[in-house]
């Protein structure tokens, strides 16, 4: 399998700068990747910045720019997007058949939904593609490795995807400050409590990663009978709190992924 050997971000901004720092990170030559920002102050060592879009072709397009700036950079970009490019976009709400509409020209269509794990290289990485072959979902699939754990999807689940994924972080990172608030109501200096949280957080999720359990059975194993995990789990678990809690919340981040969607159709 031949790897994609040129790469051009068009924008990189918090998420394409995420993704660009994760490829780097993992090894990945500079020299694959051109960036086009007129606002960025300088790009990694080896990477080529641009303030305009060059006059060549690349194997791998990826749209980084705000979702609102898509109709304005399309016209552009289209003259890039030709059939031996693969146009890549994580521009939230901006399905398959607009960049189709836009991009008709070009080799294949993938919409991703990453995070800002990527840096890190633990980002959860939908995927959904139009137009590509079994070879060239292989090489995207290959370039997404180094961010996290790339998926598959049919792009009818990306609004769900979108909450879980991509607005799942920000709920996780309420929830250390609630674990931390909490230890500080009982007592603990905030500043101790806050690394309590982080730390038990941290753990918590490489251990459900490592483990050959499931995390609900791995909550069960620490309960033990009458003792003060169980006491506290009671409390979360009461009328379903938490569940209801947290399914209200996907459901409202997936609800305004869709209104997104349907306003860049318009």
């Amino acid at each position: 399998m031949t790897q994609l050997s040129s790469i051009l971000l068009i924008g990189c901004g918090n998420m394409g700068g995420a993704m660009l720092t994760g490829w780097l990170a993992s090894g990945m030559d500079p020299a694959r990747f051109t960036v086009v920002d007129p606002v960025l102050a300088e790009a990694p060592a080896g990477v080529t910045l641009l303030r305009a879009l060059p006059d060549r072709s690349f194997d791998a397009i990826l749209l980084g720019v705000k979702p609102q700036l898509f109709g304005e950079v399309a016209p552009a970009v289209a003259a890039l997007a030709g059939p031996e490019a693969i146009l890549l976009s994580i521009l939230a709400g901006v399905e398959l058949a607009s960049l189709a509409a836009r991009f008709p020209h070009a080799k294949g269509l993938v919409r991703i939904m990453p995070n800002l794990a990527a840096a890190i290289g633990k980002s959860p990485i939908a995927l959904a593609q139009r137009g590509l072959g079994e070879a060239d979902q292989a090489r995207i699939t290959a370039l997404m490795v180094p961010l996290g754990t790339p998926e598959w999807f049919d792009e009818s689940q990306f609004d769900a995807v979108t909450a879980l994924a991509g607005s799942g972080p920000a709920f996780v990172y309420r929830f250390i400050d609630a674990l931390a608030e909490g230890a500080t109501a009982l007592g603990l200096p905030a500043d101790q409590a806050q690394r309590l949280a982080l730390a038990t957080v941290e753990g918590a999720g490489a251990l459900a990663s490592a483990s050959e359990h499931a995390p609900g059975e791995l909550a069960r194993r620490v309960a033990s009978p009458g003792g003060t995990t169980e006491a506290g789990l009671k409390t979360l678990d009461a009328d379903g709190a938490l569940a209801h809690l947290v399914a209200a919340t996907l459901k409202a981040a997936a609800t305004r992924s869709a209104e997104m969607s349907a306003a860049a159709r318009d």
